[in-house]
């Protein structure tokens, strides 16, 4: 890839993939942060201020939120013969797999680990909340998708489904098999999500690696574990799915690890571990679901018979490869309270989150350690660590407001946001904003800093609302065509409240041209169209 322009102004390098991250502790650079665009284009998606990238100058407090896991949760749990698994380790767990929205018979679909290093399985449901098993011919009497190759251990895997692909391959899959003389994975491509056909071997990979696509790119990621920091990512990328799976051992980067501002278990007291990272485009950015790896180590886990502690959290990529961890806290937390069904071992769905009205969706898999006829220290006999660490698989959903990663918050003194120089080729103004007791007014400055008319803050008309997407006007202006394509900047006053995002677009229903994650009912595909 040669020197260019992305969509938002930031321009990559010419040789891309960089090779300049390091092992070590240091905390990884994020190159468009320290040397932002002198102008942004804001043409794609609701603008987060998930990092400082928009931002000029503010008053403002930057607040980050955490997923609350749902009244409902969870929303799978093993009950058939696939998931019990014998008694030995049940699980109906997404080990990342997929969740997605499908439009073509608007369901919500779930790929699944049914029954440790056993079943993918499929699930779906009218509204996300239940779910059903269908029976599939493809493994008689079960909703499994894939048939286990004999003496193979299904480890993690990834289900994508691909809006832009010839219908024969709208859905991919990865799944790393367990295989005593290998060291890859097998993928797969699929016209419905139940009958796959096999595309071949990866190259040499370790497990829980997974795939992402990055629209911005136009590029499949596959993001391969290995141990150059302990567990680490690295990173590879191409157009077309298959090829993307296969790499020459020089030709994957160094990518992602944990460093010394994530702060050890203050029970476990060991020094954490990237496990693994599942990505997905929404709205402007690369959203990454980050499991931080606490302990104990596997012989340990085993030993005591207790699941693994991973806690997810948020990082942030503008350009698609650098991300940006500004916020070390669970996003989704293991609940480290024996007896509870998401006690450890959290593992983000492929797909990451879906938009499901003013809200985001996660589900996740969560392990207990409870129903496994093992006891501590058993095991059982095929995998020296394969006991209760594995056992209680269950699927988690867990939700947040819309673009709630991240608000900017004003208390009753109020406060300021400039942005940085923005162009825009829209016509209406849109916010995200949570101050039903407050108010905010906008102001609209030329290169000068100078307030172009009627864009004063005098003329725009307070707002004080809870929603997550209303439009600002200037005395029943709202029309922002005399604009585009100017370099300007907006100015946020804030009261006593939150503001999440601002978008400018076309649309006079606030349709940003946004990404969607894994989709939603009533949305028009994976653009916010």
């Amino acid at each position: 890839m040669t020197a260019s322009s992305l969509y938002n102004g930031i321009q990559h390098p010419a040789e891309w993939p960089p090779r300049t991250i390091e092992p070590g502790g240091d905390p990884l650079p994020v190159p468009y942060l320290a040397n932002p665009p002198h102008v942004i284009p804001i043409d794609v998606g609701r603008q987060l201020f998930v990092d400082d990238f928009l931002v000029e100058h503010t008053t403002l407090r930057r607040v980050f939120h955490s997923a609350k896991v749902h009244e409902a949760a969870p929303v799978l749990s093993p009950e058939t013969d696939l998931e019990r698994n014998r008694d030995h380790c049940p699980v109906a767990a997404p080990f990342n797999d997929g969740a997605w929205y499908d439009p073509a018979d608007q369901t919500f679909k779930l790929w699944y680990h049914a029954g440790w290093f056993d079943g993918t399985a499929l699930a779906t449901s009218s509204d996300g909340l239940n779910w059903e098993r269908p029976s599939l011919e493809v493994v008689p009497g079960t909703n499994a998708v894939i048939a286990h190759p004999p003496g193979w251990r299904r480890d993690g895997a990834l289900t994508w489904l691909d809006a832009d692909a010839e219908l024969s391959e709208r859905f991919k899959m990865f799944i790393f098999w367990r295989h005593p003389a290998r060291h890859e994975g097998l993928i797969y491509t699929s016209g419905d999500g139940i009958h796959w056909n096999e595309r071949g071997l990866t190259s040499q990979c370790g497990d829980n690696s997974s795939f992402f696509y990055n629209p911005f790119l136009q590029r499949f990621v596959f993001s391969i574990r290995q141990s150059w920091n302990r567990r680490a990512r690295l990173y590879f990328e191409h157009p077309d799915f298959v090829q993307a799976a296969r790499w020459e051992p020089e030709q994957p980067v160094r990518w992602a690890r944990a460093d010394r501002l994530d702060r050890p278990d203050p029970f476990l007291g060991l020094r954490p571990q990237l496990y693994d990272v599942t990505a997905v485009a929404y709205e402007s950015i690369m959203l990454g679901a980050f499991a931080i790896f606490h302990g104990p180590e596997n012989p340990d886990a085993a030993s005591i018979s207790r699941p693994k502690i991973n806690d997810l959290q948020l990082a942030y990529s503008r350009d698609g490869f650098h991300w940006h961890r500004p916020h070390r806290q669970a996003f989704i937390g293991a609940s480290r309270r024996w007896g509870d069904w998401n006690y450890g071992y959290i593992h983000a769905a492929g797909g990451v989150c879906l938009v499901v009205g003013d809200e985001l969706w996660f589900y996740y898999g969560a392990f207990s350690g409870h129903g496994s006829v093992l006891k501590p220290g058993e095991f059982g006999g095929d995998y020296e660590q394969d006991n209760g660490m594995y056992a209680g698989g269950h699927t988690g959903l867990a939700t947040l407001r819309r673009d709630g990663f991240a608000s900017m918050q004003a208390d009753t003194h109020g406060g300021v946001l400039a942005t940085r120089l923005v162009t825009f080729s829209g016509s209406h103004l849109f916010i995200n904003l949570d101050a039903p007791r407050g108010e905010l007014q906008v102001e609209i400055l030329d290169e000068r800093g100078d307030v172009i008319h009627p864009f004063s803050l005098a003329n725009c008309r307070p707002l004080a609302t809870d929603y997550t997407c209303t439009r600002v006007n200037w005395n029943g202006i709202h029309d922002l065509s005399s604009l585009t394509g100017r370099p300007v900047q907006f100015r946020f006053h804030l009261r006593s409240g939150d503001l999440y995002a601002f978008w400018v677009t076309p649309s006079a229903s606030g349709a940003s041209n946004g990404y969607l994650a894994a989709g939603g009912p009533g949305l028009p595909g994976p653009v916010d169209v």
